[in-house]
C-alpha cells in the first residue's frame, strides 16, 4: 500500500513555521503525521507537566534517524537555532506510547534551561498517519 493523501482540513495554524511531519517506522516504511493536523487534534487535551526524565527521545537520535541527512555541525547548528528560538509555552504532543510527536526544540530547550518538567499534552488514542509506509522523499515538505 502506497502512501496516503495528506488530509486537508482548513488552513495551517501554524502559519509562518516550517512544514513538519512526525514519522515512526510503519510495516514497510515511515508512517508519517503532519504536525499541522496533530496541533488541531489536541486543541482540547488536558495539558500537563511532565517530567523531562520520562522523554525516552532525549537520549536518541531524534533528529537524524531516518536520515538521509548526516548530522554535520551546520546541521547541529540549524537544530540549535530552532531550539534558541522554541518557544516553551506551547505544550509538545505526546502519542499515548508517550513519544514526543511534535515539540522536540522544546524539549531540547528545557533540558538546556534545566527545567525538570516541560508543558504536554497526551494522546489515548493515536490519530492515524496521514502517510503510510512512505519514506521521506514522499512527503510534501
Amino acid at each position: 500500500m502506497g502512501p496516503l493523501p495528506a488530509i486537508r482540513d482548513g488552513p495551517r495554524e501554524t502559519e509562518g513555521v516550517r512544514k513538519q511531519f512526525n514519522v515512526w517506522p510503519g510495516e514497510l516504511g515511515l508512517d508519517a503525521w503532519d504536525v499541522d493536523r496533530l496541533i488541531r487534534l489536541s486543541r482540547d487535551l488536558p495539558v500537563n507537566d511532565v517530567p523531562l526524565d520520562e522523554i525516552a527521545e532525549v537520549d536518541s537520535d531524534y533528529w537524524f534517524r531516518y536520515g538521509p541527512i548526516v548530522p554535520t555541525v551546520r546541521r547541529v547548528v540549524e537544530h540549535m537555532r530552532l531550539t534558541t528560538e522554541a518557544d516553551l509555552s506551547y505544550p509538545i504532543i505526546l502519542a499515548s506510547s508517550g513519544r514526543v510527536m511534535d515539540g522536540m526544540h522544546r524539549v531540547a530547550q528545557a533540558v538546556l534551561e534545566g527545567h525538570p518538567t516541560i508543558k504536554a499534552v497526551r494522546f489515548v488514542t493515536d490519530p492515524e498517519p496521514d502517510y503510510r509506509n512512505c519514506s521521506l522523499e514522499d512527503l510534501p515538505y
